[in-house]
């Protein structure tokens, strides 16, 4: 199968996932923490099974080693699912499927955690949808028998949950992030008021863009305002939060969340070239994914 813009684009964006989600395992932190040190799911094995109190287990350094090597294979994981992305060429071969495979599983855990780190907010697993998603779609795109249209399909629905749970957030159905406020304040130097407000609105449009990407006519419109508003948002990242008495510090905070996140607006702009291609060529191409995709 040949390289076309919209598979180079959805490689690219899970290179990027594996990528982020990889420097932040390898350098920073990651909620596994929200697992390990739940008292009312791991006591019980815990002073039952390892006849160990409860106290002393959290308060080991044992323990938090224990952590710490987890999250830092995770991130070597990462790492290594990123390197056999990048290595891919006409057809994907066993070595690269697995660790790919392996690092959605583990965003899709990653998720999890983070969900259950944020009170099981059920927009907090779904709104990581386009980042546990499209490394899976990515192996769907090299089955022979898999049709464009599903891979148009996976992809509307990923966006669609993604920006949908994203506007639950900005519309204040849960309790407005504190960091979406800062970062509104910080680029637009508005007041908190019309930075809550700005969100609102934001959270609206993301409502509705969930549906027109469905509309035949109407998909085009929304596919470009989520290209745009993905990319700005990641990239909101880095412009809120630097610092330029510590330019390097701030960049190297913050650059692994504009990464895992700049496939926000990729996934539609993959899209976009996709049904492109297919109203250009629907005569002689209409059929299956080979080089179409």
């Amino acid at each position: 199968m040949k390289n076309s813009k919209a598979l180079l684009l959805i490689k690219i964006s899970v290179i990027l996932i594996f990528i982020g989600r990889a420097w932040q395992h390898l350098f920073w932190d990651a909620p596994y923490r929200s697992f390990f040190w739940d008292e009312s799911l791991l006591k019980p094995i815990v002073e039952g099974v390892f006849n160990t109190s409860w106290k002393e287990y959290v308060t080991s350094s044992s323990t938090d080693t224990f952590i710490q090597n987890i999250i830092r294979c995770n991130g070597l994981l990462y790492a290594t699912a990123a390197l056999a992305v990048l290595s891919i060429k006409e057809k994907i071969k066993i070595w690269q499927r697995i660790p790919i495979l392996i690092g959605g599983i583990s965003l899709i855990i990653l998720s999890i955690l983070m969900t259950k780190e944020k009170f099981y907010h059920t927009a907090q697993f779904f709104e990581h949808s386009i980042q546990f998603g499209l490394p899976f779609i990515l192996l769907f795109c090299y089955q022979k028998s898999i049709r464009k249209e599903r891979i148009i399909l996976l992809l509307k629905i990923v966006i669609a949950i993604t920006f949908f749970s994203h506007g639950l957030y900005a519309f204040g159905f849960y309790p407005v992030p504190g960091k979406f406020v800062d970062m509104v304040i910080q680029i637009f130097g508005c007041s908190e008021s019309i930075a809550i407000t700005f969100l609102y609105i934001a959270g609206i449009i993301d409502f509705v863009l969930a549906v027109l990407i469905f509309i035949p006519k109407l998909e085009k419109y929304a596919l470009w305002y989520a290209v745009f508003w993905g990319l700005l948002t990641a990239l909101a990242r880095i412009v809120a939060n630097f610092y330029i008495a510590f330019p390097l510090e701030s960049i190297h905070q913050n650059f692994h969340q504009m990464l895992y996140r700049l496939p926000h607006g990729l996934a539609p702009l993959a899209v976009l070239f996709i049904t492109n291609f297919r109203t250009k060529n629907y005569k002689s191409k209409k059929g299956r994914l080979t080089t179409a995709l």
